[in-house]
């Protein structure tokens, strides 16, 4: 009944609620390709495997984040030092 109750208050909350598993696998590719490793070895790593679906995985590589991190990862190896 808590749930019911809590959703009849605020029926839109789930729309802005956070994905913290999302988050924390996020927070996790953009650790290991910080690392070093190439992100498909990532994504089909065991621990990103067992955490999520193929959908959840391609899904990660629409977030904003990460897409400015893997990218600023990127530019930072092509430049000269």
């Amino acid at each position: 009944m808590g749930r019911l109750s809590r959703y009849l208050r605020n029926p839109l909350a789930s729309l802005f609620s956070r994905n913290t598993r999302e988050d924390q696998l996020a927070a996790y590719v953009i650790r290991e390709h910080k690392l070093g490793r190439d992100l498909d070895d990532i994504l089909d790593d065991p621990y990103m495997r067992n955490r999520a679906s193929d959908l959840e995985r391609r899904r990660l590589l629409e977030r904003p984040d990460l897409i400015r991190a893997i990218g600023e990862d990127t530019a930072r190896a092509g430049q000269p030092e």
